[in-house]
């Protein structure tokens, strides 16, 4: 299946209940579904994949540990800055990314952590390596590095709390900014 044959299908996945009984199976088959709405740029449907107090950062290169409470970072979205992102990536008026840049996200080595918390608010840590691909006109960057999510089942569903994408690269020099959603 398809993000273009049925999103509601991809966003929905498979019903799930106490997270500690989640299989790593479920766990690559919700990610490889995230890369497949980004990669259509279906951001609308994306979006849907995470909690109303979701968090999404992308740190420095130089502090890849850094706290956005204290130190510079790249990205620091809540869902109200997320959702501002979506809908400027989707205007015209976003020059980096009108058109859109053809990108493929690679999800691999997904690890599952203890869950931590009980109830409603346990979140199952899942750590995964990334490398994205944008192509832009004649130009191609690679970005690479790692992701450190923290999932919550919500109404019997899996649901990105948090994303840290932390670049691996030592310079942004290569790729010159981040203007697409790692």
């Amino acid at each position: 299946m398809t993000v273009t044959d049925e999103p509601a299908a991809v966003v929905v996945g498979p019903a799930v209940g106490d997270p500690a009984a989640v299989t790593r199976a479920q766990v690559e088959d919700f990610l490889y579904a995230e890369a497949e709405l980004l990669d259509a740029w279906d951001l609308d449907t994306w979006i849907t994949l995470y909690t109303d107090d979701c968090h999404y950062v992308v740190p420095c290169n130089d502090t890849p540990d850094g706290d956005p409470s204290r130190d510079l970072v790249l990205i620091d979205d809540n869902a109200l800055r997320l959702r501002s992102r979506i809908e400027r990536l989707g205007s015209r008026k976003a020059h980096r990314e009108y058109p859109h840049s053809t990108t493929s996200h690679q999800v691999t080595n997904v690890r599952l952590r203890p869950v931590e918390g009980s109830g409603p608010g346990a979140e199952l840590p899942v750590v995964a390596e990334f490398t994205v691909w944008r192509f832009r006109g004649e130009r191609s960057t690679t970005y690479v590095g790692r992701y450190q999510y923290r999932l919550r089942v919500v109404d019997g569903r899996l649901r990105i709390a948090s994303k840290r994408a932390t670049l691996a690269m030592g310079s942004l020099r290569q790729v010159h900014d981040v203007a697409i959603i790692l």
